[in-house]
Formats: structure tokens, sequence, C-alpha cells
């Protein structure tokens, strides 16, 4: 059996008890064992940039963009809808009036034209074109004149030689006509030429112009 010297037993006790040197070569490692952590690097908590802080305003500013687009879309589309009703209904009254001028000279001319062979067709022209109160009255008077023209042989023919629209709605309008008309009869065998200012109040009726009224003022 081996027996250890007291030089051995202090040699192996002398090795037990150095600890290793340490040299500047020598790293030094840090691991979670530890138990120290870095800096801020709390569970779950992310470090705050300049990017990240400026992001929620720039996304403001898009959406603010967006709807001052949207807003003034809307303006000019009120805007445009409003100035094409102008437009359409401008385009209508004019259409009105002018389509009125032109009934007006038209039965103006039916109207100082008269034939005394023909009498009933003048008169049937004439109510045709009437409405409202100057048809009552031409009817109630147009037994009395058919005689009269007849027993007179009376021709009439009248030239509308100026007209003017003096108001008109899409559904009424008041025109004043210049007519020349030319008259002859048994006692004026030479026909003469009557100038007269006429006034013709129209109504629209089943979408034909009729005279209401007519004044020779």
């Amino acid at each position: 059996m081996p027996v250890m010297t007291d030089e051995g037993a202090e040699a192996v006790q002398a090795g037990t008890e150095t600890e290793p040197e340490i040299t500047d070569d020598t790293e030094v490692v840090t691991t979670a064992e530890d138990g120290v952590e870095p800096d801020g690097a709390e569970d779950g908590a992310v470090p705050d940039s300049p990017e990240a802080s400026a992001a929620a305003p720039g996304r403001r500013k898009p959406n603010l963009l967006v709807a001052a687009v949207a807003a003034a879309f809307t303006v000019l589309l009120a805007l445009t809808g409003y100035l094409g009703w102008q437009d359409w209904q401008h385009k209508q009254l004019t259409e009105a009036s002018e389509s009125a001028q032109r009934a007006a000279v038209s039965y103006a001319q039916v109207l100082t034209s008269i034939d005394s062979d023909n009498v009933d067709e003048n008169f049937k022209e004439v109510l045709d074109g009437a409405t409202g109160e100057f048809k009552d009255m031409y009817s109630q008077s147009s037994v009395e004149l058919r005689q009269l023209l007849i027993e007179n042989k009376a021709t009439a023919h009248g030239i509308v030689v100026e007209s003017a629209v003096q108001s008109a709605s899409k559904d009424k309008a008041v025109v004043l006509l210049f007519v020349d008309q030319s008259v002859s009869n048994t006692k004026l065998p030479d026909p003469r030429i009557d100038r007269s200012r006429m006034k013709m109040t129209l109504e629209k009726v089943d979408g034909q112009w009729r005279a209401s009224k007519v004044e020779l003022p």
C-alpha cells in the first residue's frame, strides 16, 4: 500500500488551493445565468424612434387631403349640375319663345286673310288656332261676319312685316306684330293697304300654341 509523504501531501494541497491566473488575453463572457440584462431591455419594451413618432401625423395629412379633394369635387359637381340646369332652362325658354313667335306670325296671317268664296274654310282655320276668350268671341260673331263678307264680296290678304316677343314662358307668350293687310270689296274694287299693330296672347294647349286673346292697340 503506497504511503504519501508529508511533502507530497503539502504539494497536493497547494495545487488544490491555487486559483487560475487571469491574463489580459482572457475574454470574460457574461451569460444569462449571471442574471444581468442590458440597459433598457425590459420584457415587451420596444425602444421609441423618431420615425415611429412621426408616423401618426404623417398618416393624418393624407386623410385630410383626401377629405379636402372629396369636398371640392362635391362642390364642383353641384355647381356643374346647377349650371347645366340653368342652361337647360334657358334653352327650353328660348325654344318656347321662338315657337310661340312662329305660331303668332302664322296665325296673324290666317286671321287677316279672308276670301268670300271660302268663308267657311277660313273660319275653321281661325277657330282651330284659337282658344279660351278669343275663340268664344269669334264663334259668337262668326255668323254675322260671314254674311257681311259674302254680301260685300270681301277679300283680304295679310302679311306680317315685323314681330317681336314681349314676354314668354314655357306655356304662355305675348307677341307683338305689325301687319300689312290688302283689302278689296264691292265698294272698293281696287285693293288698299291697311297697316295695323296686333298684340296676341298665346297659350299652349295639347302641345300647340293657340291664340287666347287678340288686341288691336
